[in-house]
């Protein structure tokens, strides 16, 4: 498979790297980046990242590709994958696909002209091995009825740092650390429940990395600690005074259409990091950690755990074995059409619901989505003008 790239970041770097482990015949052909800083990666590797042009344009009108892939910051996906789908070519986005509610719309309006089928999505843990087996028991009625969701995703203080530090620190570029970071959990716990979120409490901010628990305060001047990995374009060295405006913890209540209820969970500054849900249905408990490796599922009626099951990460794979999954499937789906766990409109309803999170934390009130799926609607089946 040959592909095309926009933006030549950390993430797209490192998945050049996977997709070639899995596609012997993957090829760089070109790609558009002022400060590629993935390139390295791919050098590392021995990859070659083919001409570097000087925009978008230029590199799709070279051609060539059979897969346009964008990696650039969340606030440029919409116009790069509209740029994408107005030349005719299959694009995949990495998440999420559009970083506030009008650009939600407006992505909607291109779907509902281009289709869905026409766009790719990297919400990678669809591909994990554990949520396809949370999915098998779901489906052979181990849990019965879904009730309610107990979710979290936490991450390492060096990795809390990073989001201070990158480009991901503005939410005016990523939208906001619920998005960037948390929509993947989100779009886990949307396809388990099968039904849109309608109401949503949610509250937060930040309160470790401020000035007052810089470590130097305490005599501690190694802070090597918060810069072990680096920031990308338009990085900094701040950390405990960095003047981004995203969080570093906030707890979400959710509601959704049908009737199913779920709080979710996270924190930048976790030591011993989880990313684990409890799901309790009326015939069974499913219960799994994403970094921890394990799987269980539990009976009602007779008490006993009817599945057990643990996973080793892998050598290739950030993502608890998905990465190497997601390659192979999207390299299988562009080149023979085989099938794939996520839509660009699964990816849609969970930034609508992590928005609508920071929408209820600003505002302190219970967020409505019923009318924001009302006009959602109408963008996907209006044709673009």
């Amino acid at each position: 498979m040959k592909v095309g790239i926009i933006g030549l970041g950390l993430r797209l770097g490192y998945l050049g790297h996977v997709f070639h482990e899995m596609d012997p015949e993957f090829r760089i052909t070109g790609y558009v980046d002022p400060d590629p800083v993935g390139l390295a990666t791919l050098t590392a590797k021995g990859i070659e990242a083919g001409v570097r042009y000087g925009t978008p344009e230029e590199l799709i009108r070279a051609g060539g590709f059979d897969l346009l892939m964008i990696g650039s910051p969340n606030h440029m996906h919409l116009d790069h994958i509209r740029l994408g789908l107005r030349a005719g070519v299959k694009v995949f986005s990495e998440k999420p696909l559009v970083a506030d509610l009008e650009q939600t719309y407006a992505l909607a309006s291109l779907l509902g002209e281009y289709g869905a089928d026409r766009l790719l999505v990297g919400l990678v843990l669809r591909y994990a091995p554990l949520y396809r087996d949370l999915l098998a028991a779901r489906d052979a009625g181990q849990l019965g009825q879904v009730v309610s969701i107990e979710a979290a995703e936490h991450i390492f203080p060096y990795h809390g740092a990073f989001f201070m530090r990158d480009w991901r620190r503005y939410e005016k570029w990523s939208g906001s650390f619920m998005l960037e970071k948390c929509c993947h959990d989100l779009d886990l716990y949307n396809g388990v429940v099968g039904a849109r979120p309608e109401r949503v409490a949610s509250f937060g901010g930040r309160k470790t990395f401020v000035p007052a628990n810089d470590p130097r305060h305490d005599g501690v001047n190694d802070l090597s600690l918060f810069h072990r990995k680096p920031s990308g374009w338009n990085g900094s060295d701040r950390v405990f005074d960095s003047d981004g405006d995203i969080i570093d913890w906030q707890v979400a209540i959710v509601e959704y259409a049908n009737g199913v209820g779920m709080n979710f969970h996270t924190n930048l500054n976790a030591p011993d990091q989880f990313r684990r849900f409890a799901i309790f249905g009326t015939k069974g408990q499913a219960e799994g950690d994403f970094i921890r490796g394990n799987f269980a599922v539990h009976d009602v009626l007779s008490e006993r755990r009817v599945v057990e099951k643990t996973y080793e990460m892998t050598a290739l794979s950030q993502h608890y074995g998905a990465d190497e999954r997601m390659a192979a499937e999207v390299v299988a789906h562009v080149m023979a059409g085989g099938p794939l766990p996520v839509s660009p409109l699964d990816a849609l309803e969970a930034g609508v619901l992590a928005l609508s999170m920071d929408e209820a934390r600003r505002s302190r009130q219970v967020v409505d989505l019923r009318p924001v799926w009302d006009r959602y609607d109408a963008a996907l089946l209006r044709k673009a003008a």
